[in-house]
């Protein structure tokens, strides 16, 4: 028999389920660029892609917030698709699709190289599982329109930002208000993905380019890996996008200006996807595709985009896996932690930038000045580029943290990130660092279902307090180091403190009479010369305290033993020896 045959024998067997005829043309190849497949159109598609080709398997996984679960479509050449053995000698490239349905370019561009590969018009990765979620927001993809993404040039119709419960799944991954957050942690670490692609539209200026990338702070990933992603990730994906003619740039981090006189790089905390992806050290971007940009074209670059994201991950998946490996070997030798970050003003680098001249002209409706972009006037100029952060909070890294087993909404995130703890097996006495709130600044107005807060900021102690049998113990050396710190240090700048998980302790819960406190407190001062000398130098020196009378007799309140030591008490402790 020829060898000819004999082999594409065998390659329509390790590709193929003969088991039906579908049309894989999907709906936006079908319409010529102009409309985006459903959310029952995309899932079909995927099953029955799934029925004819052995390399690719779809699954449901947990629950979202619309009542139907979420899907995950993993392809592997090897047609294996249990994630442990996976794991063991392949790289994972995980996509996330329609977590602002409005913002459909990744849904449909995913599932036209799902097919690509899937009939050998792009070579099948050797080494690098691909998995994809293909729509994150399901309760966004099925409430479509035709208006709401005011500033975009189509598609036809598209899916709402808002979920099921109007939350925007790109602000939930540290709280977790939702099924889909707690859905996705699920699928992360299940799959725990080499690299991480989040697709989305931009809402900004106007420019030249169709394609943006947001990548994860560099300096914030740290170490080897952080240089990686700066200096050989990124400028490899750029030399590859411009060879086939996509020109990309970072993402534009400007509202309501040009960008003419540069911008700094957008800082993905972990409420973010690449943000809550990096405190797991996974090498994490968002693709941004400009919203003035016609659809077609806008899903084309992005599909070009995901080729040669997976072009890399092929061929640095063996450094990428040994980078992930080293860092967080490398971050427990450290003795601080940085916390929050900003940008680093003595460093930046220069982009050759692709722009329009944009003026500030009277506006006919305001008659205020309101800024017009002039396509006629494109221009290509170097432009600073702010892309490096300093450390701008620091903390020593504890040993581990006491969690009283009454945090259990706290006790369950972690757990659901796959933290390892234990819980006391009897009433135990334990010297702490203790962290009393002194100040903090919250949003005057809802922000995704919080008031958040900001700009916090503690005093420590040491204490030796007695937890009580079942209570937990967090040891920060282990895989969700990060998470770990980034959740329960309250300065952090997404820690579950400024998401509101503590605000009881902000509430004093018992005060006095004045009439009974009066007499009270002036034995008290008697009695305290220091605690006098302190209330008699703060009514010299702060003219409204000293004409207030309430004032005065609440700080000796709580200067005295009545007041409630729960009051400001952060209820987390930390281990440092």
């Amino acid at each position: 028999m020829n060898k000819t045959f004999i082999l594409l024998l065998v390659l329509f067997a390790f590709n193929c389920k003969p088991k039906s005829n579908y049309n894989f043309t999907t709906v936006f190849e079908k319409t010529n660029g102009l409309e985006t497949a459903t959310y029952k159109e995309t899932i079909t598609y995927y099953k029955n892609l799934s029925q004819e080709y052995a390399a690719i398997a779809i699954d449901s996984i947990g629950e979202t917030d619309s009542g139907k679960p979420l899907h995950i479509i993993t392809l592997n050449k090897d047609k294996n698709f249990n994630f442990s053995e996976i794991r063991k000698n392949k790289s994972i490239l995980l996509i996330n699709n329609g977590i602002h349905p409005g913002e459909s370019d990744g849904i449909d561009a995913t599932m036209m190289l799902y097919r690509d590969i899937a009939q050998g018009k792009i070579k099948i990765p050797d080494s690098t599982v691909i998995v994809t979620i293909p729509i994150y927001n399901i309760g966004g993809s099925l409430n479509r329109n035709s208006t709401t993404r005011t500033n975009q040039n189509g598609p036809k119709e598209y899916g709402f930002r808002g979920n099921a419960r109007n939350y925007d799944l790109n602000r939930d991954f540290i709280k977790c208000d939702t099924k889909n957050a707690k859905t996705f942690a699920e699928i992360f670490h299940l799959v725990q993905p080499d690299v991480f692609i989040d697709n989305h539209v931009s809402n900004g200026a106007d420019y030249q380019y169709t394609l943006t990338h947001l990548f994860t702070q560099h300096n914030k990933l740290g170490g080897n890996l952080g240089n990686y992603l700066h200096t050989e990730m990124m400028p490899n994906l750029e030399k590859k996008l411009a060879d086939k003619k996509w020109d990309i740039t970072p993402y534009v981090n400007v509202y309501n200006k040009t960008p003419n006189n540069g911008f700094s790089q957008f800082k993905d905390s972990p409420r973010y996807s690449t943000g809550y992806t990096t405190l797991f050290n996974t090498l994490g971007m968002m693709v941004e595709t400009h919203m003035l940009k016609p659809y077609k074209q806008r899903v084309e670059s992005t599909y070009e985009l995901m080729k040669s994201m997976i072009e890399i991950t092929e061929s640095d998946g063996n450094k990428i896996k040994q980078l992930r490996k080293e860092a967080n070997t490398n971050l427990m030798t450290k003795k601080t932690y940085t916390l929050n970050w900003t940008v680093d003003t003595l460093k930046q680098s220069i982009l050759n930038f692709k722009g329009y001249e944009g003026e500030m002209i009277t506006s006919e409706i305001t008659g205020e000045k309101r800024l017009k972009y002039n396509q006629q006037k494109p221009f290509e100029k170097a432009v600073n580029y702010q892309n490096y952060y300093k450390p701008e909070v620091e903390v020593v890294i504890p040993k581990a943290y006491v969690i009283p087993q009454g945090w259990y909404n706290v006790i369950e995130l972690l757990k659901l990130n796959t933290t390892e703890m234990f819980q006391l097996k009897k009433d135990s006495v334990i010297t702490v660092e203790s962290y009393k709130i002194e100040d903090y600044k919250s949003k005057r107005t809802p922000y995704e279902g919080h008031y958040l807060h900001s700009n916090t900021i503690v005093s420590s102690k040491e204490k030796i307090i007695t937890f009580k049998k079942g209570d937990y113990i967090i040891k920060t050396n282990q895989p969700s180091f990060r998470y770990i710190i980034e959740t329960l240090e309250p300065q952090a700048s997404d820690s579950f403190f400024n998401w509101n998980f503590f605000d009881t302790i902000l509430q004093q819960k018992e005060g006095f009479s004045a009439y009974v406190w009066e007499d009270i407190a002036l034995e008290l001062l008697n009695n305290n010369p220091d605690i006098k000398k302190s209330f008699e130098a703060k009514k010299n020196k702060e003219e409204a305290f000293s004409n207030n009378w309430y004032l005065q007799l609440d700080w000796i309140h709580k200067h005295s033993e009545n007041y409630e030591k729960a009051h400001l008490q952060y209820p987390i402790y930390r281990v440092l020896y």
